[in-house]
């Protein structure tokens, strides 16, 4: 039964359905994850260190690393900032300073003696001149010569103490000069500047160093440093520039490339696993979206393996053009929804569009790209532009106007998101080429393969049917000259059906050809078929009712045949069967009850109806099926409908609605609509379009009077002369 809202039959998810979506799932689901997961193309082939790279290498996520090259780079530092180790000790600078005292006091033992208790000054610079060092200038001597036995002890007491005191403490052969030319501020006491000069000078040459480098101590150090330098960790956020397209690929840069294996293809585990969890969502939610809403598209194998072939096809190229910075934005992805709306319809279009924005995002996403939620706007608002634009692609004006209309919506979205700061001018400008070359080659791939495709997956396209439509074909002519009444019934079907179809939303080009071929197989047998026999004997008044009804079955068949041979797309030869469904020819079956009734007394008596209750009614059933699709359920109506109403005696609005309800209810009785999805508002909005269009075509002319007619041919005839 129908109901406002009802589902057809068969809605139940059978074992069977169980098993084709499986199956379908686990092909797509392979196909898919071997696309998305596999590195085609790999994004880096040309890197290597010191080089140019050819194009910006972007991180793919967010990771974090041990850096071998940065962190051997702080230890390099590190033993850099030690500085040169020396070989000093304490024991060492004592013993050297003890040395150089004792070699001060036998340098100036002859001064001494010079200065001794007991030597008067006339003989102590007699004696002076004789033993006074060769390092001593004139002023310096000069200084000595002057002074007596308590000056020259105070200068000599404060030379030794400093000389101790400096080679006690570190000092370094490399600093041996600096340290003998300053050695005077050393001096203290209350020496004169000439008695500080004479210490100095005479302590002077016994400066030495008592630390020498060591490359060994050196060496030591730098290791420790070094090891006390901690691993230096390397971080990157996904899609954060590794390199920039131009510029030479450093050892940093090389350490990240190879991380991330950006510089060779191969199998990621990680993202594969990732990859096949989302063909498992598209593929399920695909195949179940058409399963529950497109039930005429799920049972048929040619339009899932469109679909299929559609879906990796755009995923294919989304993945072969991964990580590029505006070539995924040239795709002509929005052909794929404009092929599927014009081949199937507006949703299944939509949803194929919704998937492959999400497919874009993802595959933009894991090819380490910041463009995803961009380029999934892109795709789904470009693509529902043209889905909306080019609606069935009855005429070549609609498909540029669909590129047209893509076009504009993808500006607008580069637009926006160069508004949000994604893109510079240069980015804008560049992004708005890409999207003419987008939308161009989406028009121009949907003008040219839709046609190709409906022909090979064996799908009617528009430009088909209006070619089917015209007049002048074969099967159409054969119709009006060798079966006339039946061509004249079927353009009237074709008008009641087209109405009708475009008042409930469904296909009006497609049930009005359909319509013009419904009864093609009457053409094997045109007199058996009473709109055919012009007012001529009828062969079933001497046919048993059975024959009749056998003979009328028979077009059904012989239709088929005819539509094969004269080689009619497979999708119109359905509605040939579809449009009697399994109804009663109840005419011939009343006919035949009344018979079996006539040896008993006929209806009237209990033996007569027990007798009419026993003809089967099977044998004066059509084949079916019953009609698949709400198309193939308007020409069931407008047939009965046409046919009945021709035969009314008076045509005015109540009989007409009268035998239009009669027939629709007399259909739903017999549960010819269980196999379509045709609902109650539905079928009252087809009762009325029958209405409308049989009064059009029935409708009352103006009686004119007897004598106003022959005065209008007395006119005629005259003006002919």
């Amino acid at each position: 039964m129908l109901s406002a809202s009802v589902e057809p039959a068969g809605s139940r998810f059978t074992r069977s359905d169980a098993w084709r979506l499986l199956g379908a799932s686990a092909v797509l689901v392979l196909a898919m994850s071997v696309i998305l997961g596999l590195d085609i193309l790999p994004a880096q082939t040309q890197l290597e260190v010191g080089k140019p790279a050819p194009g910006n290498v972007v991180a793919p996520a967010t990771r974090e690393y041990v850096s071998d090259v940065l962190t051997a780079q702080a230890r390099n530092t590190a033993k850099a900032a030690v500085e040169p180790q020396y070989d000093f000790t304490i024991a060492q600078g004592a013993a050297i300073a003890a040395q150089q005292v004792r070699a001060l006091d036998r340098k100036v033992a002859p001064i001494d003696a010079a200065f001794a208790e007991g030597v008067k000054p006339e003989d102590r610079k007699t004696l002076l001149e004789g033993v006074l060092p060769t390092e001593l200038g004139e002023a310096d001597r000069a200084t000595l010569v002057g002074l007596d036995a308590a000056r020259w002890q105070a200068v000599r007491t404060e030379a030794a103490r400093v000389l101790d005191t400096l080679h006690r403490s570190e000092l370094r052969d490399t600093e041996v000069p600096l340290v003998a030319d300053g050695v005077e501020s050393r001096f203290a006491g209350d020496l004169t500047e000439p008695e500080t000069a004479l210490g100095a000078a005479l302590i002077r040459p016994l400066i030495v160093g008592n630390s020498s480098f060591s490359a060994e101590l050196t060496t030591a150090a730098q290791s420790r440093a070094a090891e006390g330098v901690n691993d230096v960790m390397k971080g990157w956020e996904r899609g954060e520039t590794i390199v920039r397209a131009g510029d030479r690929v450093d050892d940093v840069a090389w350490e990240a490339i190879a991380f991330f294996h950006l510089n060779q293809g191969g199998l990621d585990v990680a993202r594969l696993v990732g990859f096949v969890v989302l063909s498992v969502l598209v593929i399920g939610l695909l195949l179940t979206w058409t399963w529950r809403f497109r039930r005429e598209f799920w049972h048929r194998n040619n339009v899932l393996l469109l679909l299929s072939l559609l879906l990796l096809v755009a995923v294919f190229s989304l993945k072969l053009t991964a990580g590029r910075p505006w070539i995924p934005f040239a795709l002509p992805l929005a052909a794929v929804g404009m092929i599927v709306a014009v081949l199937l319809d507006a949703g299944a279009a939509m949803v194929m569009t919704a998937l492959i924005a999400l497919l874009a995002a993802a595959v933009s996403s894991a090819a380490g790209t910041t463009a995803g939620v961009e380029l999934a706007a892109y795709v789904l608002l470009g693509g529902i532009a043209g889905i909306v634009a080019v609606r069935r692609g009855d005429r070549l004006a609609v498909f540029v106007q669909a590129g047209f209309a893509v076009f504009i919506i993808n500006v607008l979205v580069i637009v926006t998101f160069g508004l949000f700061g994604d893109h510079d001018i240069y980015g804008v400008a560049q992004l708005i080429g890409a999207a003419a070359v987008s939308a161009g080659g989406a028009a121009v791939a949907t003008v040219g393969s839709f046609a190709v495709l409906g022909s090979l997956f064996g799908i009617l396209t528009a430009f088909q049917l209006l070619e089917l439509a015209n007049p002048s074909q074969p099967l159409l002519r054969r119709l009006l000259v060798e079966t006339p009444g039946t061509y004249h019934h079927s353009l009237m079907v074709g008008n009641l059906a087209e109405r009708a179809a475009e008042t409930i939303g469904a296909d009006p080009l497609l049930a009005r050809v359909a319509a013009y071929y419904h009864d093609i197989g009457k053409l094997s047998n045109p007199a058996a078929f009473i709109e055919n026999q012009a007012g001529g004997e009828n062969i079933h008044d001497d046919l048993d009712p059975e024959s009749s009804a056998q003979l009328l079955k028979s077009h059904v068949s012989a239709g088929i045949d005819i539509a094969y041979k004269s080689g009619l797309p497979k999708a119109l030869i359905a509605f040939i069967p579809q449009h009697h469904g399994t109804a009663v020819m109840s005419y011939f079956y009343a006919r035949a009850k009344e018979q079996a009734a006539a040896p008993f007394g006929g209806l009237e008596t209990a033996e007569g109806r027990k007798a009419a209750e026993a003809v089967d009614i099977r044998k004066f059933r059509h084949g079916g099926p019953k009609p698949q699709v709400r198309e193939a359920a308007i020409i069931m109506l407008a047939d009965s409908v046409e046919a009945s109403v021709r035969s009314l005696a008076s045509r005015d609005e109540a009989a007409i609605r009268a035998m239009v309800s009669r027939i629709i209810e007399e259909r739903i009785a017999d549960d010819q609509f269980d196999e379509c999805d045709l609902t109650l508002r539905d079928i009252e909005m087809i009762r009325e379009a029958f209405v409308a269009q049989l009064l059009g075509m029935y409708h009352q002319r103006v009686a004119y009077p007897q004598n106003k007619v022959v005065e209008l041919e007395s006119r005629r005839a005259a003006s002919d002369k």
